[in-house]
């Protein structure tokens, strides 16, 4: 089992900036590949950016690219999200998800581990 616990959500300003983090414990961190998965409300679950196990590839949705970085330290279990230019649209509950020796999937059932995740709010 891998426990995944998100932090940093918040209510920012367009234009404004913040940083997600997803802390990851009960398995060996560096063999999985972290994702960053949103939801709005009244709309499904989208991709948002992945890193793969090794941290070597990492992959993003069009919309957030350019605009968002996937990081990982694999020394503290961490995986973040620095979300730069926010829009209003990009208002949604964000979540982490793992997936063992994954290569970064955008794809859901990819995953095997999810968190609970954190609001990010962006106002006009």
């Amino acid at each position: 089992q891998v426990q995944l616990v998100e932090s940093g959500g918040g209510l920012v300003q367009a234009g404004g900036s913040l940083r997600l983090s997803c802390e990851a414990s009960g398995r060996t961190f560096s063999n999985y590949a972290m994702g960053w998965f949103r939801q709005a409300p009244g709309k499904e679950r989208e991709f948002v950016a992945a890193s793969s196990w090794t941290g070597r590839n990492t992959r993003y949705a069009d919309s957030v690219k350019g605009r968002f970085t996937i990081s990982r330290d694999n020394a503290k279990n961490t995986v973040y999200l620095q979300m730069n230019s926010l829009k209003p649209e990009d208002t949604a509950v964000y979540s982490c998800a793992a997936d063992l020796w994954g290569q970064g999937s955008e794809n859901i059932p990819t995953y095997d581990y999810w968190g609970q995740g954190t609001q990010v709010t962006v106002s006009s």
